[in-house]
């Protein structure tokens, strides 16, 4: 076979002509990038990380529907005062939570979100179960009653809690570098030293 040549006597491909010049090859796009995580870890702890909100925001919204309502008692420090509190704190731990952030980070927020819903959680079920009366300048919060906005905000209070701290035991453990993972070395000389022949 024969190769065809131009005038300054370089090599064409076969079948090419010398009308024109070749037609550059079309360039690949990259693939585009995803902002969902990869790893099945990293997909758990953002999962966690969005239910944990989902219920701030639920306890957020309850308390501040109900502060009007809880204003109404006379002390220095109201209920009122202490729902808008309680959803304020909700509130920004949920949106936290949302934020994408490093693993310190992230670790910090989730840590955030546990202390609020946690506390949260257990000052209500103290205030249902037990009277511990007024003391210094807060009410007394005895309320042993359930109704369907106390039971949303416990709920989300309560997943918002078992989320968060599902969030930040995923990121305290600590996995083995791929390095490490490498498959077992084949049988061979130890040390530069053939084993002896029998």
């Amino acid at each position: 076979m024969t190769q065809n040549h131009h005038n300054d006597s370089r090599p064409v491909a076969p079948g090419s002509t010398s009308h024109g010049p070749a037609r550059p090859l079309p360039r690949q796009r990259p693939a585009p990038r995803s902002w969902l995580p990869r790893s099945p870890r990293a997909i758990t702890v953002t999962a966690a990380g969005l239910i944990a909100a989902a219920g701030l925001a639920i306890d957020a919204y309850v308390h501040l529907d109900l502060a009007s309502t809880y204003s109404e008692i006379p002390a220095p420090v109201n209920e009122g005062i202490l729902f808008r509190a309680e959803a304020l704190l909700a509130l920004l731990a949920a949106i936290a939570l949302l934020v994408p952030a490093r693993r310190q980070v992230r670790r910090l927020t989730f840590l955030l979100g546990l202390t609020v819903a946690g506390s949260a959680l257990a000052l209500m079920l103290v205030s249902r179960y037990v009277d511990i009366g007024a003391f210094g300048p807060f009410p007394d919060l005895y309320d042993p009653v359930w109704y369907p906005e106390k039971l949303w905000a416990a709920a989300g209070e309560g997943a918002a809690a078992a989320a968060a701290l599902a969030g930040l035991l995923l990121l305290s453990i600590r996995t083995r570098p791929r390095a490490a993972r490498s498959a077992p070395r084949a049988a061979g000389p130890r040390d530069g030293r053939f084993p002896p022949r029998e």
